[in-house]
């Protein structure tokens, strides 16, 4: 397992990586993501709220079914990779703090793959689902419409609380995976943290994308106004404080990495003793060892 401090390493790299993906491979991986979330929230309405039994009986037993079968998104996203808006609103803020990468970077990569989440969602929610009325009929058309107006119901610092809550945990699930070494153990890394956030009715912004489009297609009393007025915006700018605060800057500060400056300080300190060893070893003579700092 990796530790933390390698987590970050791993981190600083992938966000490096991120910022030089040209926008086509940014935007073609992004909708995979949005897809691959929208696939997660269908096959919790199919299992979860294909439940009214259970729901009657066990309200509690029905969420957890909803929240244990959503994570398949993100195990995707994880596994088979893509660019997922929410999990890096995490991904740059080490390398901000150690001045590795501009503002501008994650600036650019967050505008993209919020645009190729949204469409990715919005295509499954549309073509793989509605048009083919695998929701249509009771009990799951029930579920659809009732995930989405609870979701556009709320006040705006409720869905804004919320949406920090959800991408803690995501963010959190992204950062144990990187943990893991083998696949089981992503995967599990993974589903845990993404279990609890959807159990608990936190929000998650690219997974709103899919679900409350959805319950419109569907014929739904919610307007896009409504969606993008009550639930997205409020819901992403949670998401951001919840994964580059509370994941992202905190980590960040917690495990630094070197700067720069600090870098090639290193690389010279490096430089000079390997000349001061091959000067010894060819002439045969001593060198006094120099101060670290030099």
């Amino acid at each position: 397992m990796n530790t933390p401090k390698e987590v970050i390493d791993i981190v600083s790299n992938l966000a490096i990586n991120k910022s030089k993906y040209p926008k086509r491979k940014t935007l073609i991986l992004a909708f995979l993501a949005g897809a691959y979330v929208a696939f997660g929230g269908l096959l919790a309405i199919i299992v979860g709220g294909g439940s009214p039994g259970i729901a009657a009986e066990n309200p509690g037993m029905a969420k957890f079914l909803f929240g244990a079968t959503f994570p398949l998104g993100l195990i995707l996203v994880v596994i088979a990779g893509a660019e997922l808006f929410t999990g890096n609103n995490a991904y740059f803020f080490p390398n901000i703090l150690a001045k590795k990468q501009p503002v501008s970077d994650m600036l650019k990569n967050w505008g993209l793959v919020y645009v190729g989440n949204f469409v990715g969602s919005i295509f499954v929610a549309y073509a793989i689902t509605h048009l083919t009325h695998i929701v249509s009929e009771a009990p799951f058309i029930n579920t659809v419409h009732n995930v989405a107006l609870g979701k556009t119901s709320h006040t705006f610092l409720t869905t804004f609380l919320k949406g920090i809550g959800a991408n803690w945990l995501v963010c959190l699930a992204v950062w144990q995976g990187m943990a893991a070494k083998s696949t089981t153990g992503k995967v599990l890394g993974v589903w845990f943290p993404v279990m609890a956030f959807v159990t608990m009715g936190f929000e998650h912004s690219i997974a709103n994308m899919y679900f409350i489009p959805l319950a419109i297609f569907e014929g739904a009393d919610i307007t896009w106004a409504t969606f993008i007025i009550n639930n997205l915006i409020p819901a992403t700018l949670g998401n951001i404080v919840g994964g580059g605060i509370f994941v992202g800057i905190l980590y960040g500060y917690v495990f630094p990495l070197k700067s720069g400056k600090d870098k090639k300080e290193d690389q010279l300190r490096y430089y000079n003793g390997n000349n001061r060893n091959s000067f010894s070893k060819k002439h045969k003579v001593e060198v006094e060892s120099e101060p670290t700092n030099l």
